[in-house]
């Protein structure tokens, strides 16, 4: 059955929905730790604030999505481009250690998606409040493409779009919900993928937004 010919539809049945060679969604896998990582979310960004990032090539458009970071190396955006820091620009400050659940989490992820010993270094964490989206773009920011790509959902749910190799190749609708893991590596590592609009409503944890939690290994 190819995905992509259209959307995928609830599987919330299924513990693990293959979108691609070297692509699932781990359904549920979050949810038995979502308040200590919710709590762990907290902590980091009390240490480096949730900040609207500026698009490359513009002194003001800023992304719906704000986003911090944690681990050795944070993503970073502003007018001269995309790439990864060591140093947090607005506090001047390393960015805040990657506390050990986000660690097991994304290890035992990607081990249940076939990728054996992943070591993230770099953990990008999105708010999206109503309204935010992502566009479509590919992770290449990376100089290890041999490593997978680890993302959590809490809170809201979204939809997420996953296409191909090109920005015009067909995409999968995948409706992510609270606790969902989707693990994208090898031959769909660099796939492109979004973020449709996240629509009004109020979690009973994470209240009225979504929270993505993201990593990588970016050496």
């Amino acid at each position: 059955m190819n995905l992509e010919l259209f959307d995928v539809g609830d599987n919330s049945d299924d513990s693990v929905l293959t979108l691609a060679p070297g692509a699932v969604v781990l359904h549920g896998f979050a949810r038995p730790n979502d308040t200590a990582l919710f709590e762990a979310v907290k902590l980091v960004s009390a240490e480096a604030p949730f900040r609207h990032l500026v698009a490359p090539g513009s002194n003001s458009l800023k992304m719906s999505v704000a986003m911090t970071n944690c681990g050795t190396r944070g993503w970073f955006s502003d007018r001269h481009g995309y790439r990864y820091v060591t140093v947090d620009p607005i506090s001047g400050k390393p960015w805040p250690g990657m506390p050990g659940i986000f660690k097991s989490l994304a290890r035992n992820a990607a081990a249940a998606a076939g990728f054996e010993d992943f070591q993230p270094e770099a953990c990008l964490i999105n708010r999206y409040q109503p309204g935010a989206r992502l566009n479509l773009h590919q992770d290449k920011d990376e100089n290890d493409y041999t490593q997978p790509i680890v993302s959590v959902s809490l809170g809201l749910p979204a939809t997420f779009l996953f296409g191909g190799l090109e920005r015009t190749d067909k995409q999968t609708r995948v409706p992510l919900v609270h606790g969902d893991v989707v693990v994208w590596g090898g031959p769909s590592r660099l796939r492109f993928h979004g973020v449709k609009p996240v629509k009004d409503g109020n979690h009973e944890l994470l209240g009225a937004q979504r929270i993505n939690i993201t990593f990588r290994r970016a050496g």
